[in-house]
């Protein structure tokens, strides 16, 4: 179940990219802005995922739209991950879950009969005006980054 509506505003929430810097989220709006939510770093959908949106990151920027993504994962090894696949989208850091459960990601969650907490691969697209402009949910990696960027072209 969504915490967000379309037309909500960006929640408020602060991050840490994977070189320690803060991320304000409400200090984002004015330009387009991509936040994606991805269960673990350097696991083989999150790798992809992340690849993709690094590869269309000239197209994002044209745009004027930046891109966050977010996991559970500390900052040492969102940069470890970061560096050892050369990506250039901005890793952030939710250590303490805060903004997942803003923005509804953290969720129950089913592996092999095993239920458990975690992370529901989910994009949100917020306009200029720091507005909720399209949400995606249990998204499949293949072809997604191109859907957002598609969608992120009609802002």
């Amino acid at each position: 179940m969504s915490a967000l509506a379309i037309g909500d505003d960006i929640p408020a929430g602060t991050l840490a990219d994977a070189d320690g810097a803060t991320i304000d989220l409400k200090a984002l709006k004015g330009a387009p802005l991509v936040v994606y939510f991805y269960p673990k770093a350097d696991t083989p959908g999150c790798t992809t995922e992340a690849q993709d949106f690094t590869r269309l990151a000239p197209d994002f920027a044209h745009l004027n739209a930046q891109v966050i993504a977010v996991s559970r994962d500390a900052p040492a090894k969102l940069c470890k991950f970061r560096d050892k696949y050369g990506l250039t989208v901005r890793l952030a850091s939710d250590e303490d879950g805060s903004v997942c459960e803003a923005f509804g990601t953290w969720v129950e969650k089913q592996n092999y009969g095993r239920t458990y907490m975690g992370i529901e691969r989910s994009t949100f697209l917020f306009g200029a005006d720091g507005k909720l402009a399209r949400e995606w949910r249990k998204v499949r990696v293949k072809g997604h980054a191109d859907a957002v960027l598609e969608a992120a072209k009609t802002l």
